[in-house]
């Protein structure tokens, strides 16, 4: 009885319970786990993102080629299947299609965003085949070749022989023709054995391109876009030059060689319109 009363009447030890944190601690712990595994979560997401971008820029690259004679066959293709290129000239870069392909003409249309009543001019490979598609006989023995191959367009009348496609260009009696002075593009018309409807590498009424970065929006809608890297001559493009009438010129755009221009049809007699 003595036992009992004394462990009764003795004090048990506390046995403390843990301690417990305070809410707000807890809550804050919580909260960075889940911001940690929140912030883990956007990084792999991220990585993912950037590898697909990584992955479509790797393949939007592969129609990107050097201009260089081991792609000429490439381009040939491209033209001959009514697709639209992009290439260097002797003066600014440029879209080409298959001049008597109206499809391909009118994707050319819808790339640039220009309106159908602004003409297009064509590319031939060498000085002879322009009597191909426009007429020649009137002018000097010796003036085409000595304007071209370079930076000039040649503005003639078609003629009625002209086996041009009434398509391109409708409604106009005259077509201005290039033969620049760059022996990628001239290949590319020469395997092709057409001419090649050429206009400037942009959107309608923006600046001239000198390098392909200048156009890289319209990349995709291109079969393919051949580099020839940066382009000396600046953006003033070709020297236009109407020669309809014989022994007259008109200067319809100044362009990167009026002086030379108008200095060779002096030689040749050429007096310029009033």
């Amino acid at each position: 009885m003595q036992a009992c009363a004394r462990a009764a009447g003795e004090r048990l030890p506390l046995v403390r319970a843990p301690a417990r944190q305070p809410l707000a601690q807890s809550f804050v712990k919580v909260s960075r786990l889940s911001s940690l595994h929140e912030t883990n979560r956007v990084v792999s997401c991220s990585a993912r993102v950037s590898e697909n971008i990584s992955h479509k820029i790797e393949a939007s690259m592969d129609h990107i080629l050097p201009a260089s004679q081991d792609h000429v066959v490439k381009a040939i293709d491209a033209i001959n299947g009514g697709q639209v290129i992009a290439v260097p000239t002797d003066t600014i870069y440029g879209f080409a299609c298959d001049a008597c392909s109206a499809e391909a003409v009118n994707r050319i249309y819808e790339i640039k965003g220009r309106i159908h009543t602004r003409p297009l001019a064509i590319c031939v490979a060498d000085v002879p085949e322009i009597s191909r598609f426009a007429m020649v006989d009137h002018l000097p023995h010796g003036l085409l070749h000595n304007l071209l191959p370079g930076p000039v367009t040649v503005v003639l009348k078609r003629g009625e022989n002209s086996i041009l496609e009434r398509s391109l260009n409708p409604g106009l009696d005259s077509i201005g023709v290039r033969v620049p002075k760059l022996d990628f593009i001239r290949s590319i018309a020469r395997g092709a054995g057409s001419a090649l409807a050429l206009t400037s590498a942009n959107l309608s009424g923006r600046p001239s391109s000198v390098g392909v970065k200048d156009f890289g929006d319209l990349w995709p809608h291109c079969s393919y876009v051949f580099d020839g890297g940066m382009l000396p001559s600046g953006r003033a493009g070709s020297t236009i030059v109407d020669l309809i009438t014989p022994g007259v010129y008109k200067i319809l755009r100044d362009g990167s060689s009026r002086e030379e221009t108008t200095a060779i049809l002096g030689n040749f007699g050429f007096v310029e319109a009033s």
